[in-house]
């Protein structure tokens, strides 16, 4: 039964391709206002992981629950979820129709000005850089303002002012009581942030519980 108030409740989830086990026995509760770092190696499986977490993906064993509906999350990762064919104010008009926000023109353009993308609005999205795709990716993170917020290695293909733009959202989430399962490549920097940490190694889970005692040399 997921904790009273819990935003994300995990119970003994394990995964597998094919009859490769990816990972077992992975439990962790994310409770409101609360950052979740995601630490392991390359092939640990935390991607997989993040996907069960946002069920994109179905685990083999064990049980998932999300406090919140699927309308009050997002998910910003290697995907970008831009649709190439629209353009950049297109697709936030798509999503804030799917997300029922209800923001005007001047708004959407608000959130394209943040992430420096004002002047592309009437552009295709397909004919972006990969960091513009990204940044268009966060504009429609901050445009759902999510419950629930799901980060795989976020900062990839973001310049400096986006990655610090990124990062005052994160806080500002916390702040508003989301929850936020991020997956970090430069843990060093990012763990002051968080509050708590879930590590796998080993094909299982090594470590879950405040970041302030997880030891990097575990890793």
């Amino acid at each position: 039964m997921m904790g009273s108030g819990s935003l994300l409740d995990l119970r003994s989830v394990s995964h597998f391709f094919g009859s490769r086990l990816i990972f077992k026995g992975v439990s962790c509760v994310l409770d409101p206002a609360s950052i979740m770092l995601v630490a392991g190696p390359n092939g640990a499986g935390k991607s997989t992981l993040l996907k069960i977490m946002a069920g994109l993906l179905a685990p083999r064993a064990g049980s998932v629950r999300r406090g919140v509906p699927d309308r009050s999350m997002a998910f910003m990762g290697h995907q970008t979820f831009v649709y190439p064919a629209l353009s950049a104010l297109g697709n936030l008009e798509f999503w804030n129709s799917v997300y029922g926000r209800g923001l005007d023109d001047a708004g959407l353009l608000g959130l394209l000005d943040r992430v420096g993308l004002k002047g592309f609005a009437l552009e295709a999205a397909g004919t972006f850089s990969r960091g513009m795709a990204q940044r268009l990716s966060l504009a429609r993170v901050l445009l759902v303002e999510p419950e629930l917020l799901f980060l795989d290695e976020p900062s990839t293909g973001l310049d400096t002012a986006s990655q610090a733009l990124l990062h005052n959202e994160l806080e500002a989430a916390r702040a508003r009581g989301a929850g936020v399962v991020w997956i970090s490549h430069d843990l060093e920097r990012d763990l002051g942030r968080a509050d708590t940490v879930l590590q796998l190694s080993g094909r299982a889970m090594a470590y879950f519980g405040p970041a302030g005692e997880f030891s990097r040399e575990a890793l």
